[in-house]
């Protein structure tokens, strides 16, 4: 029998996954993922990306496979205006669903990221988690009040999203060694543009860093703006998600000159990596992974990890994602708290770099 859900929570969802994916047009995709969720999940909980945190508490009486017992309510974290600012996703278990969702905004996420981490590790409270909550947000923010390692259990990883390093038309540079070349030449007289504090912004610095030019970052309200001046002129280059710049490379509009995940993108084959282009180790994604609190035992985690890699192991769902960008990326629990370890320090050094923290 196949589960609906109610038109509200399914225009919400739409909303939601569009938004995480930047393809607020594509409502094909966004029906083709939520359907191939929901046809296997009765519970589909959400979080906007940079928005919600999705805390599940038990209480009905029809027990779901994983955990025991159902649930009754979701707790949410939003904050407007931080595109890439903390808990994104979906999670799900079978035969569960929420009553209410109570949504707490602030700083990024991490208000609801705290109150996600003091819940009881009864397995009926997951939060899902970005690389910006459970990595660049420690750093970046003060007195987030969770340590991203010591606070959570993690239970599995579940998309990861690569950026593009773009520059505009009338940038001299074809690679991005003729692009390091005039940096060097003329220091301060190239520009990039993003939102203070987003992956855009430190996946730069990083690149300023690593590279040992002088560039200068002008911040953003939004990332549309920043775009948009970019394809203008107005702006020198930006890090800006592929599927979102794809288009624009393709008619010529802007030029890529490496991609930042660790292996070149399908929709930008003839991109190079960062890697590729004289740059070990750099990478830099903007992923989503689902933990719970600490103390949760292994055995729940475990169980709650099988049942996401079905999901979303799914040809519908894997079809979905990959028409907005999203690229699968799943693995055990303790492969998935191995990478958030490795990426902490990364992105600390990034925010060293900007030498940016936010209240």
């Amino acid at each position: 029998m196949a589960h609906r859900l109610a038109p509200q929570a399914r225009a919400e969802l739409s909303s939601i996954w569009n938004y995480i994916f930047k393809e607020s047009g594509n409502a094909v995709a966004a029906d083709s993922v939520i359907d191939a969720i929901t046809e296997r999940c009765y519970l589909l909980s959400h979080c906007r990306v940079g928005r919600h945190l999705h805390s599940l508490r038990r209480a009905r009486a029809s027990p779901p496979p994983v955990p025991p017992d159902p649930t009754d309510r979701a707790v949410s974290s939003r904050r407007a205006g931080r595109r890439h600012g903390a808990v994104r996703g979906a999670a799900a278990w079978r035969r569960a669903r929420p009553d209410h969702i109570d949504n707490r905004p602030g700083a990024g996420g991490t208000i609801g990221s705290k109150a996600a981490s003091l819940a009881e590790p009864d397995g009926y409270t997951l939060l899902f988690g970005s690389s910006t909550t459970l990595a660049a947000s420690p750093s970046l923010y003060r007195n987030v009040g969770y340590d991203p390692v010591k606070s959570f259990v993690p239970v599995g990883m579940i998309s990861s999203v690569p950026f593009v390093l773009a520059v505009a038309p009338h940038v001299r540079a074809n690679t991005l060694a003729e692009l390091v070349a005039y940096a060097k030449a003329n220091p301060g007289k190239l520009n990039f543009g993003a939102p203070t504090g987003t992956l855009p912004h430190l996946t730069g610095e990083m690149f300023k860093l690593r590279a040992g030019i002088d560039m200068v970052h002008i911040p953003y309200k939004g990332a549309a703006t920043a775009i948009t001046d970019v394809l203008s002129g107005e702006m020198d280059m930006t890090f800006e998600p592929i599927s979102v710049m794809v288009a624009h490379v393709r008619d010529g509009k802007v030029r890529p000159l490496a991609v930042t995940g660790a292996e070149r993108s399908p929709e930008l084959p003839d991109v190079p990596t960062m890697i590729e282009s004289g740059y070990p180790g750099f990478v830099s994604m903007s992923w989503t992974g689902i933990v719970a609190p600490a103390g949760t035992s292994p055995e729940v985690a475990a169980k709650l990890n099988r049942t996401i890699i079905e999901t979303f192991r799914a040809k519908d769902a894997q079809e979905g994602l990959a028409r907005m960008g999203a690229e699968p990326k799943f693995g055990t629990p303790e492969s998935s708290g191995a990478m958030i370890a490795a990426e902490i320090p990364k992105w600390a050094e990034a925010v060293r770099a900007a030498g940016v923290r936010l209240d």
